[in-house]
């Protein structure tokens, strides 16, 4: 195993983009650690602050200047150096550079039998982008036929071509066979998404966090991390608190709420403010922190109650497993793909992206037990270590991929 080399060809590893860069980060320096040699190439500046700093090896080509990531160094690169590799893992679809390793591998067919006894070989993952949310979702008419005709004349082939597809868990990988034609990868496999354990609780973690949250201190709190964006169902949550809270057969007393993370200058994040600045009543128990790191990230989850997230589509869900580790039971939608393994795990409450349904996820918690919620705690922990440990991913990986 030790033996094995593995190339990442993303369009950006800039970790202020989240998603799929943290996924990579993630699959790599797991996999390093069995001593197999991961590498990354992407379409960054070479003395970006992270690509200097970074763990493994990372390629970075230069900054690419338009929407479809297209760099004129990229193929040419794929072609000289693919074969060094025993395998390619494109990550993410709709962007050049997964078109750019198709290419390259159909341009090298030839030369690879003729010059190299090993053939390396090539996957696809696509991070959630054959979600069929994204061809329905209202606002997305125009890109959802450009993505239909992209699929028509590039993309299908990008994806039937390589030795398959690697998915982040099972519901992902049966919602991508719905939303295009011809789809007929070679295999569909599923090898999940580990996340690290979190570091241990330290008491600095609570000063860093409620310095950012002044009043919040000693008052229970639910916990809502990731975007302000409509996508994420802030307007949902913010609505459901609102209507409990003022529901006058409610005798439960509604803990306070954190939104937490980056968006809070866009159109949608400063709606959503003033929706609270509006109401002196929400004022007082909804707290914007903005984007949360470090001991003040940790802080969060280690303080809150649980953690909530009705989004309207989510492939992961990184900070959701994050806090399953913390030992946080999780309120989520349907929506989210790894709600199953919430479902099954006990691990917290699902219910559908609608106002009703985070109504329904809200009050259930409300109305459980303190011993209810104890188990649940400790259920969220066992979850996380059967279903999105690192050592969970690398088993995944090194049984279902690297064989």
């Amino acid at each position: 195993m030790t033996s094995k080399k593995i190339l990442h060809v993303v369009s950006s590893m800039d970790p202020v983009l989240g998603g799929v860069c943290k996924a990579v980060r993630i699959i790599a320096t797991s996999l390093i650690q069995q001593g197999i040699v991961n590498e990354v190439v992407c379409l960054d500046h070479p003395n970006d602050d992270f690509v200097t700093k970074e763990t493994f090896k990372l390629y970075a080509l230069g900054k690419h200047n338009n929407p479809w990531g297209y760099h004129p160094k990229l193929l040419p690169w794929l072609q000289d150096h693919i074969h060094n590799y025993d395998y390619v893992i494109v990550h993410g679809l709709w962007l050049y550079n997964s078109f750019a390793v198709y290419k390259a591998f159909k341009r090298n067919q030839r030369a690879l039998g003729l010059k190299h006894q090993k053939h390396p070989k090539y996957y696809v993952m696509p991070h959630g982008m054959l979600d069929p949310y994204f061809q329905k979702a209202s606002g997305r008419r125009l890109k959802a036929i450009r993505n239909w005709l992209y699929w028509k004349g590039i993309e299908n082939k990008v994806v039937n071509y390589g030795e398959g597809l690697l998915f982040t868990c099972e519901e992902e990988r049966l919602l991508a066979r719905k939303p295009f034609h011809p789809y007929h990868p070679k295999s569909e496999l599923v090898v999940g998404l580990g996340v690290e354990a979190p570091p241990m609780y330290q008491p600095p973690m609570d000063a860093a966090f409620f310095n950012k949250c002044q009043g919040l201190e000693k008052r229970p709190y639910l916990l809502f991390l990731s975007r302000i964006h409509e996508k994420k169902g802030v307007d949902l949550l913010l609505e459901a608190y609102k209507k409990i809270r003022d529901n006058p057969s409610n005798n439960t007393i509604l803990p306070a709420l954190v939104i937490a993370g980056p968006g809070g200058d866009s159109e949608y994040g400063k709606k959503m403010m003033k929706f609270v600045s509006d109401d002196e009543k929400l004022k007082d128990s909804i707290f914007f922190p903005g984007m949360l790191a470090g001991d003040a990230k940790w802080g969060a989850f280690y303080n809150c109650v649980a953690f909530v997230l009705p989004s309207h589509q989510e492939n992961f869900g990184i900070a959701i497993v994050e806090a399953l580790a913390c030992k946080k039971p999780v309120l989520i939608s349907n929506q989210i793909n790894i709600w199953k393994e919430i479902v099954e795990g006990k691990a917290g409450f699902v219910n559908d992206d609608t106002l009703n349904g985070t109504i329904t996820l809200l009050n259930r918690w409300m109305d459980g037990s303190f011993n209810d919620k104890s188990v649940m705690a400790q259920q969220a922990e066992h979850c996380y270590k059967t279903c999105f440990s690192i050592e969970a991913l690398i088993d995944n990986w090194t049984t279902k991929v690297l064989t």
